[in-house]
């Protein structure tokens, strides 16, 4: 039998294994596309030739001050240490010095960034240059009103934010499972919002009664539609960000492409090269999935490997297995996610979520629907078990092992199986 020899990435490692080739149903790849070949020079093109938006230099006036959203620990891949340097030296030349300059780790509701964090994600040069803060979500009084959307979310921004003279978005743009894509309008909501203002926009992710579940249409690649982005979107247009630039990896986590101008149609463009790379048509769905999340970062913990483990359903058979690659060495975080599997009956963590919601609280209640959908096998340390346990996931140190618990659970003796080597980003899309 001809066996193919595979190399995905785990934490900071890798993973190898061996499948039969005549089990092979899919190979999700996306499409390659190469990194770009000078940054520094695609990056102040987009400042300079923005879509539908004035060039930020001629946007700023000399003295103003601005407020930088960025990306927290979770999401280094967008390389913001190497392109904020550039931002600063683009600024300082258009008469803004970097006195003037607020860089706010937009965490949402993640945890608070270390100072060590801060120099991974801004880099030590821009740490030096410009004052670096963590976004609080819960300190109201350093939360500014801004106005209601349309659903009825009360928005509430950073005080640094609102009080700025400009606002410039920064981050990359993803699949994302709940609003469609990462990026745009994300740097805003959750990023620099209240916990109050969170709350009530992510209770759109639910159905409109008590029991129906996870909405179905707040899922990757979703726009129209998806009560959840949409509501973002108005809360994004109160902010009034002033302009974006985001990046699109491409499969190897290289920067592709540079997306930068109006804060919505900037966006909307790069999602469309996202499309492009990371929308994969499948034939078939398998027996049997394996993903890995793409290794560290995306694998940090639990609570951002649910991205992979959404994507591989996606590509799974009803009652079929996936097997997830995480290591998460960073499985406790965030603590509030496990606390939320006290509740044994998932009809009452609906419950409690609309009572009182938290983006933990949805995460947890989702793993319960991903039960629903097959065996979830999880591959990660020994030391992680108990919490994986917690999770409703089935913990395994080893992908050979996970191999020989999912051949056991499918009835096919010679089970398809279906490979994400970047599970994290790549859709699955089921050819109808």
């Amino acid at each position: 039998m001809a066996m193919k020899p595979f190399t995905l990435r785990y934490g900071k490692g890798t993973v190898s294994f061996d499948l039969p080739e005549e089990q092979i149903a899919c190979v999700l790849q996306g499409k390659e596309v190469p990194a770009l070949a000078n940054l520094e020079a695609a990056y102040l093109r987009a400042l300079d030739h923005p879509i539908d938006s004035a060039p930020l230099r001629y946007m700023v006036k000399p003295g103003e001050t601005v407020a930088i959203a960025v990306s927290d620990i979770t999401r280094v891949w967008q390389q913001n240490d190497r392109t904020l340097p550039l931002l600063l030296n683009y600024l300082n030349e258009a008469g803004i010095p970097d006195d003037n300059i607020r860089v706010i780790i937009a965490v949402g509701g993640h945890r608070q960034n270390t100072e060590n964090e801060f120099l991974e994600i801004c880099s030590p040069s821009v740490c030096h240059r410009v004052r670096v803060v963590n976004h609080k979500a819960w300190e109201r009084e350093n939360m500014v009103p801004i106005g209601r959307t349309s659903r009825g979310t009360e928005v509430a921004i950073n005080r640094i934010a609102a009080e700025a003279d400009r606002i410039v978005l920064t981050g990359g743009v993803v699949y994302h499972y709940m609003v469609g894509y990462g990026g745009g309008r994300k740097s805003v909501i959750p990023g620099i919002c209240s916990l109050d203002t969170i709350k009530q926009n992510h209770l759109h992710i639910l159905g409109p009664e008590v029991g129906s579940g996870t909405n179905p249409v707040c899922a990757s690649a979703v726009t129209d539609g998806n009560p959840l982005h949409e509501d973002m979107m108005e809360i994004a247009a109160l902010a009034r960000p002033d302009f974006l630039v985001n990046i699109v990896p491409n499969l190897a986590g290289e920067i592709a492409g540079v997306f930068a101008g109006n804060w919505a149609s900037a966006w909307w463009k790069a999602t469309r090269m996202v499309d492009e790379i990371c929308g994969v048509p499948i034939p078939t769905l398998a027996d049997i999935v394996i993903a890995t999340a793409g290794g560290y970062p995306k694998d940090i913990n639990l609570y951002q490997s649910q991205k992979t483990i959404d994507n591989a359903c996606h590509a799974m058979k009803p009652g079929g297995v996936a097997i997830i690659l995480c290591e998460c060495p960073d499985i406790r975080e965030p603590k509030e996610f496990f606390d939320w599997f006290e509740y044994t009956d998932r009809l009452e963590m609906e419950k409690a979520l609309r009572a009182n919601y938290a983006l933990a609280g949805w995460l947890a209640f989702h793993q319960h629907e991903y039960r629903d959908k097959g065996l979830i096998i999880l591959v990660t340390r020994e030391e992680n078990f108990a919490y994986a346990e917690k999770a409703r996931l089935h913990p395994v140190a080893s992908i050979e092992y996970a191999l020989r618990v999912a051949y056991a659970h499918c009835p096919n003796p010679k089970p398809t199986i279906t490979v994400l080597p970047q599970g994290a980003n790549t859709l699955p899309l089921l050819q109808r």
